[in-house]
């Protein structure tokens, strides 16, 4: 199992947006386990909370702290007072993000009249929130001359879907930044610090919810059973399906590996329908 694989992160620092949320929860979890300092940084500080104290129910070291990733001041604050507490940022994890039934198309609502500032938040969450992320803890990472940056990307980044225009667009944004970032990084502060993304398929959460099954009867709806017939391994995913991954990429296993998108998906992108 890929929550299994023997990582030792005793000695890193790792910094969540979106810490509080379902995948990144599981992902922190994970890296706590594995001696990580980790530092939560959400909206919701209640959330964030709650996973910290998981962590440290297991003997691991985890803070919570309340932050807005679009706002660069409780950035540059949120990352002061992880140095001061835990020390050092050596990752970054992006997952703070998420989609808007208003900015979704539907019977109810065209292409055409969907709500401007809809799209505008879904796109600044999913990709100007990682962009000033990147910028404040990746300018320290710049000093010290290491680190490593994951952004939590979609497989809608890669095949876009139906309906949520908005997030599609911001997830393909954010996976050219991961490629750019990695090149910027390399070529003009050091080598030794790695920008990498993770696409996940589908895995059924709050947020997507309302798209995927019936709130009344909890059966999948029409769109949830497209995913699943089109998905090669015929299941919705697990947060853990992502630890597995996370962990390779702070390996040595994957010191070679720079500005790329790992698609973790069941073969849905690999699938062609027929």
């Amino acid at each position: 199992m890929t929550s299994e694989l023997q990582v030792n992160l005793s000695e890193k620092v790792v910094a969540l947006t979106g810490g509080g949320g379902v995948l990144c929860g599981a992902i922190a979890r994970a890296l706590g386990k594995r001696g990580a300092g980790v530092a939560l940084l959400d909206v919701d500080e209640d959330a964030a909370a709650k996973v910290a104290r998981d962590i440290r129910s297991e003997g691991g070291l985890a803070i919570a702290i309340e932050c807005d990733v679009l706002d660069k001041n409780q950035l540059i604050s949120a990352a002061a007072r992880v140095e001061e507490r835990l020390g050092p940022v050596d990752v970054l994890i992006n997952g703070a993000g998420g989609n808007r039934a208003e900015a979704t198309t539907s019977a109810q609502a065209s292409f055409f009249e969907l709500s401007e500032d809809a799209v505008r938040s879904v796109f600044e969450l999913n990709f100007l929130g990682a962009f000033l992320a990147c910028q404040v803890f990746g300018k320290k990472m710049a000093e010290h001359r290491q680190g490593h940056i994951i952004n939590i990307s979609s497989m809608t980044a890669i095949r876009p879907l139906t309906r949520v225009p908005a997030y599609c667009a911001a997830k393909a944004a954010l996976n050219s930044l991961t490629q750019w970032l990695a090149v910027h990084l390399n070529q003009n502060y050091s080598q030794d610090i790695r920008v990498n993304a993770i696409a996940p398929g589908f895995f059924l959460t709050e947020q997507n919810r309302y798209l995927l099954s019936d709130k009344d009867t909890g059966k999948l709806s029409p769109r949830g059973g497209a995913i699943i017939s089109h998905t090669p391994m015929g299941r919705f995913g697990s947060p853990e399906d992502l630890v597995g991954t996370v962990l390779w990429l702070l390996s040595d296993s994957s010191s070679f590996v720079n500005g790329i998108v790992v698609a973790v998906d069941g073969g849905f992108s690999a699938f062609g329908g027929v």
